[in-house]
């Protein structure tokens, strides 16, 4: 954290304190994802706790739909207290905290209960004390859901069925990497591009949670998923230093309660919409392979393996035994 920030936060936080002895504060949150959403749903059950509990005190304000900028920039915002709070996912907080960026290790977690259990406990927690030094407070983990491909190709069962599939991914070196070693051709894009890039079969496939498959109706350009998992994604819940240092123990006790809520919001609203939507691709023109053998997946991300385990020390093996 650097001195400029440092000491944007202390005389923030005064001002804060000085306000809050006031009136009511109004604090804004951010995000990137639809109202209604699964951020939306976590920001909206912070905020009904928030507000029963230190009525008159404050009041939380839901920005979606990266009203108030890209992930990125409302990161910065948290650091600069010109943002309160955000919702976001650890692709661009791995900029701020390299330690995050472990997460994009394809295979790393075997099932949603492994993450949840990995986030919620002590390497998690690890993360989230490290994060001060970053100009930012950690409240909570939340989550995206695990990645699976579609494609117009052939069902994708084992490892020999990705041979030379051309799949759009993310920017993003490691899954990039990862599927390039699995046999396929990772094809980078930009995401308002995917659409017209499948219907015209400019790509033959892409990754992305179950959910998203749904909201963005591949299953009309699709005709196969498979569940992969193959990344999970995790989001965070991040509170600018500025608010947190003006408050008093008790309401921080409150900010912390109603981020727990916010997760089982979060994550309940996952479990429930994934297997809705996948029921539903399944009867709207998609071949749902829900057995992804994995054989020879260890052999064949080992390169990739030994670069994180280079990157993060023993970070991965501990993940994985966990």
């Amino acid at each position: 954290m650097t001195r400029l920030t440092t000491l944007v936060a202390a005389l923030g936080a005064a001002a804060f304190a000085a306000g809050a002895a006031q009136a009511q504060m109004r604090l804004n949150l951010g995000h990137g994802g639809a109202l209604g959403a699964h951020y939306s749903v976590g920001a909206q059950a912070f905020e009904e706790h928030v507000e029963a509990e230190l009525a008159g005190e404050f009041e939380i304000a839901e920005n979606p739909a990266s009203s108030l900028g890209n992930e990125r920039e409302m990161i910065e915002g948290i650091q600069l207290g010109t943002i309160d709070l955000v919702i976001t996912s650890t692709g661009p907080l791995g900029n701020f905290v390299r330690e995050t960026l472990v997460f994009d290790t394809p295979f790393l977690f075997r099932d949603y209960d492994h993450a949840r259990a990995v986030l919620d406990g002590e390497i998690g927690q690890s993360i989230l004390d490290e994060l001060p030094e970053h100009g930012m407070i950690g409240l909570a983990w939340m989550e995206n859901g695990f990645r699976h491909i579609t494609n117009d190709v052939r069902p994708i069962r084992n490892l020999a069925d990705l041979e030379g599939l051309e799949i759009r991914t993310m920017e993003n070196p490691v899954h990039i990497e990862a599927f390039r070693l699995l046999g396929a051709n990772p094809t980078p894009m930009a995401w308002p591009e995917l659409f017209t890039a499948l219907q015209q079969n400019t790509v033959e496939g892409q990754e992305t949670p179950i959910t998203v498959i749904r909201m963005m109706n591949f299953n009309d350009v699709q005709e196969n998923i498979s569940l992969t998992g193959h990344v999970y994604g995790p989001a965070i819940l991040l509170m600018s230093p500025v608010i947190w240092d003006g408050l008093t123990d008790e309401q921080k006790t409150v900010f912390r309660d109603a981020a727990r809520k916010a997760v089982e919001a979060n994550r309940g609203f996952v479990d429930a919409k994934e297997a809705e939507d996948l029921a539903y691709l399944g009867t709207h023109g998609m071949t749902v392979v829900d057995q992804f053998d994995r054989t020879g997946l260890d052999e064949a991300l080992a390169p990739l393996y030994a670069q994180m385990r280079e990157e993060f020390g023993d970070l991965v093996d501990r993940i994985q035994a966990q």
